[in-house]
């Protein structure tokens, strides 16, 4: 995926809303803050969920444990939980990295269309991936692939946006273009009728995007048709708004100001796009399958307040050994991203195979919690492995 690289706060100079550059952070320093909310957010994906699950089985619904894991479902439309946070979270960390990799490759003498070429390939890269991981490309079935959509893919038109943004752009026409697609996209879902529907209704269907899918991509058939397709064709732009609101919080850790200010300004906006989020979800709602401006704002206002606190514990207080399976899990994230998507079963297997005769003396519930600690606990003994020997698969 893109990587994190992050420099010292010391060698930064003052956050600049004009177009002046901010000098390259040294690529051998990180903020092991990112490292380990990076790490976080793919350890919900790779055995979260699924520890949680077999924690809350059979749980009696208005049970703590039930209310966990509803915690760790998508919502089907309007509405926001935990799990619906993983995605827009790791966008945010992608934008919070392209700061850092643009000024890097600068110092190294590399030109914005040299810089935009990488992006470009490192963007097909993702595509590919994620045909590979979701897009059922494995099938060898022309009739099984679904191309039009995936999670990689959409991490990917996010991160070239912020790319675009931050090689052509001043950081003030940055803010402005983050606004514009918000509200650009907001009136053209909810101001733009489509055939059979009144302009406002935000249901499937109804609105802009999802006639365009319909109208456009999804009379190809297969392969390129996805049951998670409808919106793609606008849903790009307010995923570009995520990965800014990353950019954001990295120039302002990357600001001269003290550590305690730059926590403050991280907590600022994180409230204030919570509340913008929540007064403007009064008419356009909170939607993660089109991820609606107010679902950007929403999400993002999290992930402004969860990377404060990260921050604050890691970075500020200097406690990190309490992260470092979280570190070692996100230093590698392409590769726990695939593992959750394809490649779990083999470590079922070896659960199986070493600990299911023990594990079934335990009964059916405590079989199944143990089974998926197991199961998991080898992936992430595997990237631990790898993180100490300094192994990474990177686009």
């Amino acid at each position: 995926m893109v990587s994190l690289h992050s420099g010292s706060a010391a060698d930064a100079t003052p956050l600049s809303t004009g177009a002046t550059r901010t000098p390259a952070a040294p690529p051998d320093q990180r903020l092991m803050s990112l490292d380990a909310l990076r790490g976080f957010d793919m350890a919900c994906l790779l055995g979260g969920q699924q520890i949680v699950a077999a924690l809350a089985k059979g749980a009696p619904e208005g049970s703590w444990l039930h209310a966990l894991r509803q915690q760790f479902t998508h919502v089907e439309w309007a509405g926001f939980r935990f799990y619906d946070f993983i995605f827009p979270l790791f966008l945010f960390m992608i934008g919070m990295a392209v700061p850092y990799a643009v000024d890097r490759r600068r110092a190294r003498g590399e030109t914005s269309s040299r810089i935009l070429r990488h992006a470009l390939i490192r963007f097909a890269g993702m595509v590919f991936f994620g045909w590979w991981a979701t897009g059922n490309l494995l099938s060898w079935d022309v009739a099984q692939m679904r191309l039009s959509y995936s999670v990689l893919m959409m991490l990917g038109f996010g991160y070239l946006i912020a790319v675009l943004l931050v090689l052509f752009t001043s950081l003030r026409t940055q803010i402005v273009a983050t606004g514009a697609i918000l509200v650009g996209y907001w009136v053209l879902q909810m101001g733009v009728p489509v055939p059979g529907h009144v302009a406002g209704e935000f249901k499937a269907g109804a609105i802009l995007s999802d006639w365009l899918y319909d109208h456009s991509v999804g009379l190809l058939g297969k392969p390129w048709s996805s049951q998670y397709g409808r919106g793609f064709l606008l849903s790009p732009w307010p995923h570009g708004a995520t990965a800014m609101l990353g950019v954001f919080a990295t120039q302002i850790l990357r600001g001269a100001a003290a550590p305690g200010k730059k926590l403050r300004w991280l907590v600022l906006l994180g409230a204030a796009c919570l509340a913008a989020g929540w007064w403007w979800s009064l008419h356009f709602p909170i939607v993660k399958n089109r991820w609606t401006s107010t679902y950007v704002l929403w999400a993002g206002g999290w992930s402004f307040l969860l990377l404060a606190l990260f921050y604050w514990i890691i970075d500020v207080r200097g406690l990190r050994r309490w992260a470092g399976l979280f570190t070692a899990i996100g230093s590698n994230s392409l590769l726990a991203y695939l593992i959750a998507s394809v490649f779990v079963a083999p470590f079922r297997s070896l659960a199986e195979r070493l600990f299911g005769g023990l594990l079934a003396h335990l009964g059916d519930y405590w079989s199944g919690v143990g089974m998926a600690v197991t199961t998991f606990g080898f992936a992430w003994l595997l990237l631990v492995y790898l993180h100490r020997q300094k192994i990474f698969l990177r686009l």
